[in-house]
């Protein structure tokens, strides 16, 4: 579903502040893989996500997605293969506009359904039934403005919108970093029912090791631009947050910086 070969992308090359955001990553996600992806500050997580969606493009390497090559293709028009929630919660809705005019943007937004934007009455049901499978009451708000919600019901309704079209990739760049605990363990609940039921192949960023280790089939570990660490199976599920860290080491031979990556 996933394939990116040999990428490397360098910012600000032959500058002094030229800096190796990816070197050399090979990475194959098959169908319903959910690939957690940890590391520090500046290991190159978020612009591997980036060069996954389209919004940066990788100096060499491939991308393709679903069997198809598309290194080159625009952001959006790869958005049809791609559904991504971003660590802002006001990211990925439209504040202005009602929580059915959201879901209708979102569901059109599939090509292959040849659906023009609007809420019909039989399309208002739908809305309703895929709302109450987030059991936060939001299927009886429909015509309420987006704007007005608190921020996990609108991360949980951007959860809904990128996945409720069963897109070929699903991308979750710490989706749940800017949530309070409550909020982040609700969206962290419903990442893993609904990743589950429409079997989505996923790719999730974060810096909480200990969600990284609680969700998913496989665990990949990167620093300064490069996979260092690729675990899986009965292994990921041994991992501990100290085993992680002391692979790190053993790796890098220092200790990964203390920041939010070993938090629990």
């Amino acid at each position: 579903m996933l394939n990116l070969k040999d990428i490397s992308l360098t910012f600000n090359e032959d500058t002094p502040d030229e800096k190796h955001a990816l070197q050399n990553i090979n990475l194959t996600l098959e169908k319903g893989d959910f690939i957690t992806v940890i590391g520090s500050n500046g290991a190159g997580k978020s612009t591997m996500m980036n060069v996954v969606s389209g919004t940066l493009t990788p100096d060499v390497g491939n991308v393709v997605i679903n069997n198809k090559e598309v290194t080159n293709l625009p952001e959006y028009k790869r958005s049809k293969y791609i559904g991504r929630v971003f660590q802002d919660p006001m990211a990925g809705t439209a504040p202005s506009m009602t929580i059915e005019e959201n879901l209708a943007m979102a569901f059109a937004r599939d090509k292959n359904r040849k659906l023009r934007n609007g809420v019909t009455k039989k399309r208002k049901q739908l809305f309703r039934e895929y709302l109450e499978t987030l059991n936060l009451g939001l299927e009886d708000r429909l015509t309420a403005r987006v704007g007005l919600l608190s921020g996990g019901e609108r991360q949980a309704l951007s959860l809904l919108m990128a996945t409720f079209t069963e897109p070929s990739i699903l991308l979750l760049d710490e989706h749940t970093a800017a949530l309070d605990p409550s909020r982040a363990e609700l969206i962290t609940n419903l990442t893993a029912e609904i990743v589950e039921k429409f079997d989505l192949t996923t790719l999730m960023v974060t810096h909480n090791m200990q969600q990284a280790l609680d969700l998913g089939n496989r665990l990949i570990m990167m620093d300064k631009g490069q996979i260092i660490l690729e675990v899986d199976g009965e292994a990921k599920q041994k991992l501990t947050v100290e085993k992680l860290l002391h692979e790190f080491k053993q790796i890098r031979g220092k200790q990964l910086e203390n920041d939010r990556a070993i938090l629990g």
